[in-house]
């Protein structure tokens, strides 16, 4: 009853599609010119992805610290570690691009030498006061030289904020405007005014000026994933039309296919921009995906046209049956896929739940736009000639066909021993994963602010932030000398920390208020006594209306500090330990009854985010099997059939992880997404396959053997075709700037290569195993939806 249903339905859909062809053409153009309208609401992402719910007990620790601090990656840093800066013209210069910045309106504020305070007592009125540390433009190397000795010698205050000691590197600060953080401002001023300022200073004084900081990182990486969509899509086209060309030797079969891919490129960023989604690193993949993805419906479908057409020689009859013997086969095999996308909708990640909605819509509307384009656009051409179906007796195919028998035919115990063995293998390889959950990790290796990260990372330790946040639980709590202390006893425990930068903290500001209230000594550069705590403290307060200097190390009401700490780039198990260290000395050295302290910041939120993400990608892999599964079971109505359905995928999978273990391919949000994609692709060769199978073993009264060999013989290189276009159209990800992005494309092409192979040598190898006993039970019934029909012929037709 299905079955009927199913064909009269395409049936019908054949007949409406052919007897309104300029009308269906007329409404995929009015709807193409509507979603690009809808161009205009596509932004760029300006702000970090957050991998973690809203609702999350971490994510909900950082808000409250933004509510208390304001956004703490608003800094970007400026750095040169050349001698001759010192120099009275490069001195200048530098001093002169620090006023620049600081004229921004996009700066809040810039610390550097030029503007540089030191704190001092005032004998006279007994109060702490800033005192510039440049009264005037220095005109002489020894002035310079002097101010330099005085800077790294007699303020520690300022040590690897804005110098470096050891090296003699020196560094500017500045701080962006909370408000324009997350915002296309910041990008335009980073982009624009920020370049055109260090350009000009580079090239007069010929010194190499190093930038970082979050919101340039962030900047240059969104243009790095902006610069890379357009490589994306002219490589896709590129690579997919050649092969396309290469397969079916006909321009006009190309170019059909390459309009039905770009109007579904522009489909995928027209629903971007009507859904008001931001292109982020995942988004940013979609079009091309796309014209991988449409490629294979082109393939089937031109392919079956052709067919007909040398059966027959019928142009009506060929296009109504292109559509009505394949659409429910296309349909079937881009559903599946579509699922394997439509998993990511399930994660609590608003990036990748936005990934999943617009990559599965866009598969089901390029598999429309294939079903509709293509034969009307036949329709209105003459005949394929004999030189376009040349490539239908093509010698080489036969051959493939022909090892492809021999080896399910001869050699299935090599099959199960080779793949028993890869098992084993990649089992081994998956337990030497390692899980990343470094902000940095994919970031462009060769582009010239990565190379500055891993600068400032060695002068300066780092620059991803840690927020360690103290809640004394009383007002004015924070300068009480028993919470200084233990401010100060954890700042060494962070010291004795190699991957962790000083800590800077209202402690610091107490130790420089006493080298102050000393005249500047710099050995009392530390911790008043309790002695001295009563009459510096009193000085201090009385010098607070005019310096507020307390503001940036603690709240308004004294009672919550912050301690700040950055760290290298490290390995995701050292950055869990150095989490651990750190939590087990803040529970010795402040009393839960008095304090309550919590870690934070970025780096803290990006590796949970990560661990987070890699729980609900594993989740959501495990629902694309399970809907799978199902869709084996009301198609086939076997459980045995369902497991013979799913080994050759799923041993792709564990082949692909062994493999990202044994070359040190960390689990990440990038390469968790190749299972998904990769499953959800791969199995529609085993839809093609298993569904043949079964008309075949009906049509040959249950035996089994010739069935499995008709089956191979007419879907086998249909599936080899398909399975080509996919590993050199992923490929095209390779050329990414973007580790994770090349990860993708890499692990994603090698998958679908192995699950090819599984499906055209295991899963046959498989059924003429393990089917004999269904074969002669009731299950083996005509399956419930007629997938394919009985006259479904594919490419090698002429050798079944």
């Amino acid at each position: 009853m299905v079955a009927k249903l199913t064909k009269d339905f395409w049936a019908i859909t054949a007949r409406v599609i052919l007897r309104n062809r300029i009308l269906i053409l007329l409404l995929i153009a009015a709807f193409t010119t509507f979603l690009a309208f809808q161009w205009e609401n596509m932004r760029f992402s300006t702000s970090e992805a957050n991998l973690l719910p809203d609702d999350h007990p971490i994510n909900l620790e950082y808000q409250s610290f933004l509510n208390l601090f304001g956004e703490e990656g608003n800094t970007v840093v400026l750095a040169i570690g050349d001698s001759t800066l010192f120099t009275p013209a490069k001195f200048n210069r530098w001093n002169k691009l620090s006023k620049q910045l600081e004229a921004f309106p996009e700066v809040a504020m810039v610390l550097s030498i030029d503007n540089l305070q030191e704190l001092t007592k005032d004998e006279e009125k007994q109060e702490f006061v800033l005192q510039p540390l440049l009264k005037s433009n220095p005109k002489t190397k020894e002035e310079i030289d002097t101010i330099a000795n005085h800077l790294f010698n007699d303020l520690p205050f300022y040590e690897n904020l804005i110098y470096n000691k050891e090296t003699g590197t020196v560094r500017t600060v500045m701080y962006l405007d909370q408000d324009i953080v997350n915002t296309s401002v910041r990008k335009d001023f980073v982009l624009q005014d920020l370049s055109n300022l260090v350009n000009s200073f580079e090239i007069e004084t010929g010194l190499d000026v190093r930038v970082s900081g979050m919101p340039y990182i962030r900047t240059m990486n969104s243009q790095n994933i902006i610069d890379e969509i357009g490589k994306f899509i002219l490589a896709a086209l590129g690579v997919t039309s050649l092969i396309f060309f290469f397969f079916f030797r006909s321009f006009r079969a190309t170019v059909i296919s390459m309009c039905v891919v770009i109007i579904g490129v522009m489909w995928a960023f027209g629903i971007l921009g009507l859904l008001k989604y931001e292109i982020t690193v995942l988004t940013a993949l979609i079009p091309p995906l796309i014209i991988v993805i449409g490629i294979p419906n082109c393939i089937f479908l031109i392919n079956k046209y052709q067919q007909e057409v040398k059966k027959h020689g019928n142009q009506a009859l060929s296009l109504q049956r292109v559509i009505s013997k394949i659409g429910n086969a296309t349909l079937m095999t881009n559903v599946t896929t579509a699922s394997g996308f439509a998993t990511f909708i399930i994660t609590d990640s608003k990036l990748l739940t936005e990934f999943g909605i617009v990559a599965s819509i866009n598969i089901i509307g390029i598999f429309i736009l294939s079903l509709l384009i293509i034969p009307i656009a036949y329709s209105f051409m003459s005949l394929p000639k004999n030189k376009h179906l040349k490539h239908l007796n093509k010698k080489w195919i036969d051959t493939f066909v022909n090892w492809m028998e021999r080896i399910v035919r001869e050699k299935r115990i090599a099959v199960y021993v080779t793949s028993i063995i890869l098992l084993v293998v990649s089992i081994i390889g998956i337990y030497q994963i390692e899980i990343s959950g470094s902000p940095i990790e994919d970031m462009p290796k060769k582009a010239e602010f990565f190379k500055d990260i891993r600068f400032f990372e060695q002068e300066f330790d780092g620059i991803m932030p840690i927020e360690i946040v103290v809640d004394t639980k009383r007002e004015k709590g924070v300068l009480k000398p028993a919470t200084l202390k233990r401010m100060d006893r954890l700042g060494e425990v962070i010291e004795e920390i190699p991957e962790l930068s000083k800590p800077i903290s209202v402690v610091n500001l107490v130790k420089y208020s006493k080298q102050a209230f000393y005249s500047g000594i710099p050995k009392y550069y530390q911790l008043p006594t309790s002695q001295e705590n009563s009459f510096i403290m009193d000085v201090a307060r009385k010098s607070s209306d005019k310096s507020n200097l307390l503001e940036s190390f603690a709240d308004s009401t004294g009672q919550v500090a912050r301690i700040t700490t950055y760290m290298k780039d490290v390995k995701t198990d050292r950055m869990e330990a150095i989490e651990s260290k750190l939590k087990e000395d803040i529970a010795r050295i402040f009393p839960s009854e008095r304090y309550q302290v919590y870690l934070t910041g970025k780096a803290l939120l990006f590796l949970k985010g990560t661990k987070y993400l890699v729980k609900n990608l594993v989740l959501s892999l495990a629902l694309a099997i399970g809907l799978i599964a199902l869709f084996m079971a009301y198609l086939f109505r076997s459980f045995r059939m369902i497991i013979i359905s799913l080994i050759p995928n799923l041993l792709p999978l564990v082949i692909t992880a062994g493999v990202m273990g044994f070359v040190g391919v960390p689990i990440k949000p990038s390469t968790i997404l190749v299972f998904s994609i990769a499953f959800g692709i791969s199995v529609d060769d085993t839809i093609h396959f298993l569904a043949k199978y079964r008309q075949e073993l009906v049509a040959n009264r249950w035996r089994i053997k010739v069935s499995v060999y008709e089956a191979l013989r007419e879907t086998g290189v249909s599936m080899f075709y398909t399975s080509i276009v996919l590993f050199f159209g992923f490929s095209v990800f390779i050329i990414s700037n973007f580790g994770g992005t090349v990860a993708l494309g890499a692990l994603v092409s090698a998958t679908l290569l192995f699950a090819m192979l599984a499906n055209l040598i295991l899963l046959p190898s498989l059924l003429l195993s393990l089917e004999r006993s269904i074969a002669n039970k009731e299950v083996l019934k005509k399956p419930q939806i007629d997938i394919l029909p009985k006259d479904e012929v594919n490419i090698n037709e002429n050798n079944s």
